[in-house]
């Protein structure tokens, strides 16, 4: 009987990028050969019990193309990426059959449906190692101000303020050396389509404000067009609050959702911009974002299940409505509020909104109608290119007085839209011009 070949395995997930990537570094100090490994589960793309798929359309392509160019870019390194459609305790069962895999390295994740994707990978491996880390992080969790998880403060400022005092963002990891040819396994395999997936092909809508393609190289090169070539992050802050065209913000939230972008790369970008062009508040303000998304994801280690249930973190309870009319007047643009709907017909048509647009829909949404927090989040969940599970479920929680929010706003829907678009340009792109 012939020996199995030892293979060292890097389980891509939310980390699809081959720059600053620890699990991908650290695989290539072993001596066998690395193989990448990616799993387009199919509970993914399932219906929730809110009714939407959970993965839409405008995601699964952007991940499709990233998944595509982390192939490409793992083939530069001499490394395949085995591709599979299936559940991924099933992949690393029948890749078992064919490789004596001595160890995974992977990035951890902790909400519920990840853990127990782990723990049936583990069970598929009862004799390998799994190395995690914590790879996703601005402010690594070992570099916090805090003994435990459970000292994160309840107010974002607190967070910011210790962290920037006291904490410092690592360094990049360097680039893996390419691995020797030799090494290479024939595992490089084709993404499934979106037809695979269960879902049906679209053109980008040509009003989207995210026209962009998903991939590690592409983040980059929206790096190279906010940053150095247009020099954008000078205004950013000023800016920020925009809701039309592609450069009224970074843009850089789907790319660092998926892991094709770390933020220490984007953090470090920033501070060379800083040296070489211009230092001031618009291009601390990116920074301060970064931080924002790391605040949620730790909320989420601190809390758990929590940011899923209907009281939030602070355990409210309220009255919440189930309406299955509102629902779809929510979703198809069909409230009393002009901008509600110019917002709610841009994320049906592109899976993108502006963050403004996002507050102001969630607070009419849970605020205005009393509506289940919940059911909002998991339609924004489905729907944005961009979903991050716990800036979603954090933001959702924030905005609807059930998380992190110490003075509980509800927005002025009328005055946001007199603010934000006071000649009436965006509702009119979203709405047509006959509704003016």
């Amino acid at each position: 009987m012939q020996k199995k070949q030892k293979i060292t395995i890097v389980w891509f997930r939310n980390d699809l990028r081959t720059r600053d990537q620890k699990s991908l570094f650290d695989a290539c100090q072993s001596e066998n050969a690395v193989l990448g490994v990616y799993c387009f589960d199919p509970s993914h793309f399932e219906t929730t019990r809110y009714g939407f798929k959970k993965t839409e359309k405008y995601r699964a392509k952007f991940l499709i193309e990233s998944v595509e160019q982390l192939s490409d870019n793992l083939q530069d390194l001499n490394i395949s990426l085995h591709i599979a459609h299936k559940h991924p305790s099933e992949v690393f069962k029948e890749l078992s059959e064919r490789y004596a895999i001595t160890s995974v390295f992977y990035q951890t994740e902790w909400t519920r449906e990840e853990k127990r994707v782990e723990a049936k990978v583990k069970s598929a491996l009862p004799n390998a190692d799994f190395i995690e880390n914590y790879d996703q992080f601005l402010f690594h969790p070992e570099d916090l101000p805090y003994e435990s998880f459970q000292d994160i403060p309840e107010v974002y400022t607190n967070f910011r303020k210790k962290c920037e005092k006291q904490s410092e963002v690592r360094q990049k990891v360097p680039a893996p050396q390419p691995r020797p040819t030799h090494h290479l396994l024939e595992e490089r395999n084709q993404a499934p389509n979106l037809s695979d997936l269960g879902l049906e092909n679209f053109e980008t809508d040509p009003r989207s404000a995210f026209p962009f393609k998903g991939g590690e190289n592409e983040a980059w090169k929206r790096i190279e067009h906010y940053f150095w070539d247009t020099k954008k992050l000078q205004y950013y802050k000023k800016t920020r609050n925009g809701l039309l065209g592609t450069d009224y913000s970074s843009k850089f939230s789907a790319w660092l959702a998926n892991g094709s972008i770390s933020a220490v790369s984007i953090y470090h970008e920033v501070r060379a911009f800083e040296k070489q062009v211009k230092k001031n508040q618009d291009t601390y303000w990116l920074i301060f974002e970064l931080i924002w998304r790391d605040y949620f994801k730790y909320i989420s280690l601190k809390h758990g299940n929590k940011i899923f249930q209907i009281g939030g973190v602070l355990n409210k309870d309220y009255d919440w409505g189930n309406n299955k009319k509102a629902l779809r007047d929510w979703i198809n643009g069909n409230t009393p509020e002009d901008f509600v709907n110019a917002n709610m017909i841009e994320i049906k048509e592109t899976g993108f909104m502006s963050n403004r647009g996002r507050q102001n829909v969630n607070s009419y949404w849970a605020k205005e109608w009393k509506q289940d927090w919940r059911i909002g989040a998991a339609y924004f969940e489905s729907m944005l290119v961009d979903y991050d599970v716990h800036s979603n479920w954090g933001n959702w929680m924030y905005n609807s007085g059930v998380g992190n929010d110490p003075r509980d706003r509800k927005f002025n829907i009328k005055n946001q839209a007199d603010r934000y678009d006071s000649g009436g340009k965006y509702q009119r792109t979203w709405l047509q011009d006959s509704l003016f």
